[in-house]
C-alpha cells in the first residue's frame, strides 16, 4: 500500500458487519417431507436406521446417542425395535441410572405393566442402594391397586437398611390405608436400624397421633434407655418434657428436666435450661424458680470459669451463691477447683485434697504463673476465705488448721510472703487452744518473712496473754 493516509470517510467495524448483515441472501430452508406412502415410510425408517447406526458406532460410549436412537424407535411405534436398543446400551453401561428409569417409563407408558415389573426387578437387583429406583417401583404398584406388591416391594427394600426417609415413605403408605399396627411395626424396626434421636421421635410423635399416652411415654422410656450417652440430646428430653406437660403429667416433666440437667453437659444444655424456666413458671412456686434461676447461674459461672480459670472474682461470686444456698459440699468442692485448678471430676471423687500431702505439693504448678505478689493476692485471698468457711460456717476448726497450713505450703516465701496469711493462721491456733502452736506459727513468719504487721500481731496477742517479758 503506497497512500497510507487516512481516508475521508472512516468505517467501523460495526457498520461493516451491519451491511454484511443487511446484504446477504435469505438462508436456505430445507422442504419439509411428507410421507404419503408405505413405500417412503420404509425408506425414510431405513435412512434414519442408518444414520444411528453409524452414530452408534463412531461413538459406542455416549448414551445420549443410545438414548435418542431408542426414543426415536419408540415414536415410531417400534416397540421391539426400541427394547433391543435400551438393552444394547445397558449391556454397555449396565449401572446407568438414568436408562433403566427410561426403559421402565416407556413400558409403562405403552401399558406393558409386567414388562415394567420385569425391567423394576432387575433395577432394583442390580443397584439396590438407589433409592429413585425403589419409589418408582411401589409408586407404579399403589397406583395400579397392587397393595400387596407395593408392600413386597418395601419389604424387599428395607432388608437393605436404606435411609430414615425410606421408612418413612413405608408408613406413609400403610397409614393411607389405615394399618396401624403395620405403621407401628415399621417404626419399630426402624428405630433398631437408625437408633438416633430423630427416628424415636418420629415414632413417638406416631404415638401420640392416636393419644395413646402410655405407649408414648414407654417409647420415650426406651429412648432414653437404649440411646448412649454420646447420642442423646436436649431435644429428646425437651420433647419428653413438653409430651408430660401436655398430658397434664407436672411431675414427671420437673423430673425429666432435672434428670436431663444432671445427664447432659452443661454446653449443650442451654435450651433446655431456658424452657425449665418457662415450665417453672407456668407450673411451679416460687421456690422452683429460684432453684432454676439458680441453676442458671451456676450454668454462666461453669461457662465463665472454663473460658478463664484465673479469674477469681468469678470464684468468688460463685462460692458465694453457694454458701447463700446452704450448699456446703458445694462450697467446699468450688474452694477446692479454685485453689488447685483441677478438673470438677477431680473434686468430686473420694479422695480429699487436702488429705493427700503428694497432692498438696503438686498444687505448685496450678497456682498462677506469674511471679508477682499482685497476680498472687487474690488466690491467697481464696485460701483464707476457705478457711474462714471451715470454721465458722461448718465448725470444722480441724480443717481450717490444714487449710491455713497447705496455703503456707504454697506460697513461694522466698519470693515474696503475704503477712494476713501468717497471722491468720497463728490467730486459727489461738482459737484452738493451742498457744504453742500459736507462737510456732509467729516464730515461723518472723524467720521466713519478717514483717511489721507481724511483730505487731505477735505483740498484741502476748500482751493480752499478759506476757510482758515476751513483749519486751
Amino acid at each position: 500500500m503506497k497512500n497510507k493516509q487516512p481516508a475521508p470517510v472512516q468505517i467501523s467495524a460495526e457498520q461493516i458487519i451491519r451491511e454484511a448483515n443487511e446484504r446477504q441472501d435469505v438462508a436456505a430452508k430445507a422442504p419439509t417431507q411428507r410421507i404419503t406412502d408405505p413405500e417412503e415410510l420404509a425408506e425414510y425408517r431405513l435412512t434414519r436406521r442408518k444414520e444411528f447406526e453409524d452414530m452408534v458406532r463412531r461413538a459406542r460410549f455416549s448414551i445420549n446417542v443410545w438414548v435418542k436412537y431408542a426414543q426415536w424407535e419408540e415414536s415410531q411405534f417400534e416397540l421391539e425395535r426400541a427394547r433391543s436398543v435400551w438393552e444394547r446400551a445397558l449391556n454397555i453401561e449396565p449401572r446407568n441410572l438414568n436408562l433403566w428409569l427410561k426403559l421402565a417409563e416407556m413400558e409403562m407408558r405403552h401399558r406393558n405393566i409386567n414388562r415394567a415389573r420385569n425391567v423394576w426387578d432387575r433395577a432394583v437387583q442390580l443397584l439396590p442402594r438407589h433409592d429413585q429406583l425403589w419409589y418408582k417401583y411401589a409408586y407404579m404398584e399403589e397406583q395400579l391397586g397392587n397393595y400387596a406388591g407395593c408392600r413386597q416391594v418395601f419389604e424387599r427394600w428395607m432388608q437393605w437398611e436404606p435411609p430414615m426417609q425410606a421408612w418413612q415413605t413405608y408408613v406413609n403408605f400403610e397409614m393411607r390405608y389405615n394399618e396401624k399396627d403395620r405403621a407401628r411395626s415399621i417404626y419399630q424396626r426402624m428405630v433398631s436400624v437408625h437408633p438416633t434421636v430423630e427416628a424415636w421421635l418420629k415414632y413417638a410423635k406416631y404415638e401420640e397421633k392416636f393419644g395413646v399416652v402410655d405407649s408414648t411415654r414407654e417409647v420415650y422410656e426406651a429412648a432414653v434407655d437404649r440411646l448412649e450417652e454420646h447420642i442423646v440430646d436436649e431435644e429428646l428430653f425437651l420433647a419428653f418434657a413438653r409430651f408430660e406437660t401436655r398430658s397434664k403429667e407436672v411431675e414427671r416433666a420437673r423430673a425429666i428436666y432435672k434428670y436431663a440437667l444432671d445427664c447432659i453437659p452443661k454446653a449443650q444444655a442451654s435450651s433446655l435450661y431456658a424452657a425449665f424456666v418457662q415450665f417453672e413458671k407456668q407450673h411451679g412456686d416460687r421456690k422452683g424458680v429460684e432453684d432454676v434461676i439458680i441453676a442458671k447461674r451456676r450454668f454462666k459461672y461453669e461457662d465463665d470459669i472454663k473460658a478463664d480459670p484465673l479469674n477469681y472474682d468469678v470464684w468468688f461470686d460463685y462460692i458465694r451463691l453457694e454458701e447463700a444456698e446452704g450448699e456446703v459440699d458445694r462450697a467446699r468442692e468450688l474452694f477446692e477447683r479454685a485453689i488447685a485448678q483441677v478438673s470438677p471430676e477431680f473434686c468430686t471423687s473420694k479422695r480429699s485434697m487436702l488429705s493427700v500431702s503428694s497432692f498438696l505439693y503438686s498444687l505448685l504448678d496450678q497456682v498462677p504463673p506469674s511471679s508477682e505478689k499482685r497476680s498472687w493476692r487474690r488466690y491467697v485471698f481464696l485460701w483464707i476465705k476457705y478457711a474462714v468457711f471451715e470454721e465458722l460456717d461448718c465448725n470444722d476448726i480441724v480443717r481450717a488448721r490444714a487449710v491455713c497450713k497447705a496455703a503456707l505450703a504454697v506460697v513461694p516465701h522466698k519470693s515474696f510472703s503475704f503477712s494476713k496469711l501468717w497471722i491468720h493462721a497463728a490467730h486459727l491456733d489461738l482459737r484452738a487452744r493451742d498457744l504453742a502452736a500459736a507462737r510456732l506459727m509467729f516464730g515461723r513468719a518472723i524467720g521466713q518473712a519478717p514483717r511489721e504487721k507481724i511483730f505487731k500481731a505477735y505483740i498484741e496477742m502476748e500482751l493480752q496473754l499478759g506476757n510482758l517479758d515476751r513483749c519486751r
